[in-house]
Order: structure tokens, then C-alpha cells, then sequence
């Protein structure tokens, strides 16, 4: 399964998400990406394309926000594949309790 994570950088929360799934669990595909052009290119990471949102399997969101950016660009094309994990931008990037919340509300973990 090719299972894709999102946040507005892709600095803290969705980074990670893949990195630690992408060590734990060798039986999907992994990525990540930032939503925000802005704060992407301020981190030096990558935005979410088109191409991205099509390879997925599974989206997971981190906010109401991210989903609704998607639908800006994309209609309801993607709704489907996604999932709102609800954990808010207020963690550092491998942070335990990040980590925690992490595994806690991914469903295929």
C-alpha cells in the first residue's frame, strides 16, 4: 500500500510520520509533503503534487485545513483515500508525544 502524509511543511508532523513508519514497517510505501508553497520552500521540503496525491493509497491529514487545501486545488477527487488525524502543529519533529499520537490514530499501525 503507498500511504502518503501531509502537513502544512512537511518539517514536523508528516515527516515524522514517514520516517517512522518507513523504518517500523517494510510492507508499505511511504511519503510525505507540505501543503503551504510558502512554508515548503522556507523548510527546504517537498510539496505535495498532483502526482503525489494519485500514487496514494491512504492520505493522512494532520488538520481540517490540510483537507480543505486539497479541495481548493482537487474538488472532491481525493476524498476518499483521506484521513484526518487531528494533531495540531505544535510539535517538534520526532517529539515523543508526537510520536505517540502518531501510532495512536494511524488504523493500519
Amino acid at each position: 500500500m503507498n500511504i502518503l502524509f501531509l502537513c502544512t511543511a512537511n518539517k514536523q508532523r508528516s515527516k515524522t510520520a514517514e520516517e517512522l513508519f518507513r523504518a517500523a514497517d517494510k510492507s508499505n510505501q511511504y511519503k510525505s509533503a507540505g501543503l503551504s508553497a510558502k512554508y515548503v520552500e522556507k523548510a527546504g521540503s517537498t510539496l505535495c503534487t498532483p502526482e503525489l496525491l494519485e500514487w496514494a493509497d491512504t492520505i493522512y491529514v494532520f488538520e481540517a485545513t490540510h483537507i480543505e487545501r486539497i479541495q481548493e486545488h482537487t474538488d472532491d477527487k481525493f476524498l476518499a483515500k483521506i484521513t484526518n488525524l487531528q494533531i495540531e502543529d505544535k510539535y517538534q519533529y520526532f517529539q515523543r508525544e508526537l510520536v505517540l499520537l502518531i501510532l495512536e490514530r494511524c488504523d493500519f499501525a
